[in-house]
């Protein structure tokens, strides 16, 4: 279940990489300095620093089957999603009247980005959860 889960969490990643292309190609930074878009620089770029910090995480616990690795990708996780779940309702606000680098964002990408962090959340808690009892 450990590598599955790392596949969804790399699938997870690639999407988000799209999305962060997109906002970055759209003039996400200048827009961010005049206030155009509503994700702070701080909120785009932890999200991502914190999800890969705890995928590395979860690549050491696959390669070691140490459960402090697994609860500390977990725990890493966590805090990331909370941010991921911030830029989504964000992005929802924006609506018809969508403003800044996110209105180029496909919803596609959103929901496959979102379903597959969801997953990703719910298999790192599970497998964390029975890592040293199976």
């Amino acid at each position: 279940m450990g590598l599955i889960t790392a596949v969804t969490w790399l699938f997870t990643a690639l999407v988000g990489i799209y999305l962060l292309y997109l906002w970055l190609s759209g003039g996400g930074l200048r827009q961010q300095a005049a206030k155009v878009t509503r994700f702070p620089v701080t909120l785009i770029f932890s999200h991502p620093v914190l999800a890969l910090s705890a995928l590395t995480c979860w690549m050491a616990f696959l390669i070691t089957g140490s459960r402090l690795l697994a609860w500390t990708a977990f725990g890493v996780l966590a805090v990331a999603a909370l941010l991921g779940f911030t830029m989504f309702t964000r992005w929802l606000g924006t609506g018809r009247h969508a403003r800044g680098a996110e209105r180029r964002f496909p919803l596609l990408a959103v929901l496959l980005h979102g379903l597959a962090g969801v997953a990703t959340f719910v298999l790192v808690l599970l497998t964390a959860s029975l890592a040293g009892h199976l």
